[in-house]
């Protein structure tokens, strides 16, 4: 599936939650079994991007995001995108991740009731979460955007 394109004449508008929430403390497994805490995310633009791989809009936007963090995340800019399975087993992510050339963390987890608490419900995927410097959600959007929307949002938040 192929990302969504807009009109380049288009003026995009970010726009952030008026009254940000903090990220619960929260503790994942990364596919190579390291730990991983919300904690970790503070002082930092965090792109949490909620998926599975049986999600044609979810497999659209992962080339995006390998981009983005070879852009950001791995240039040292404070930036962290990371993925969460929504239900995968890990004997499943570990290969699909490898196929897919993610260079991001990929986390376990994402139908934990703190996860839901934390992030709140996730009516269908992919929902990709914004979290600020200060650990806070700032944005929240369900369904696909282009590497040009999340690029706007993290230059936003930086």
């Amino acid at each position: 599936m192929p990302t969504p394109q807009f009109d380049a004449g288009e003026k995009p508008t970010v726009r952030f939650v008026k009254n940000p929430v903090s990220v619960a403390d929260l503790t994942f497994k990364t596919l190579d079994g390291r730990t991983m805490n919300s904690r970790d995310w503070k002082g930092k633009v965090t792109l949490v991007n909620f998926w599975a791989t049986w999600c044609p809009p979810c497999r659209a936007e992962i080339p995006s995001l390998v981009e983005l963090n070879k852009q950001y995340g791995e240039a040292g800019k404070d930036v962290v995108i990371l993925g969460i399975s929504v239900d995968d087993p890990i004997e499943k992510l570990k290969p699909y991740a490898s196929q897919m050339h993610m260079n991001y963390p990929v986390l376990v987890g994402a139908g934990r009731d703190d996860v839901q608490d934390a992030f709140g419900p996730l009516w269908g995927i992919p929902v990709t979460v914004f979290i600020d410097r200060d650990g806070k959600i700032a944005k929240k959007h369900s369904g696909i955007a282009s590497k040009e929307q999340f690029e706007q949002e993290i230059k936003a938040l930086l």
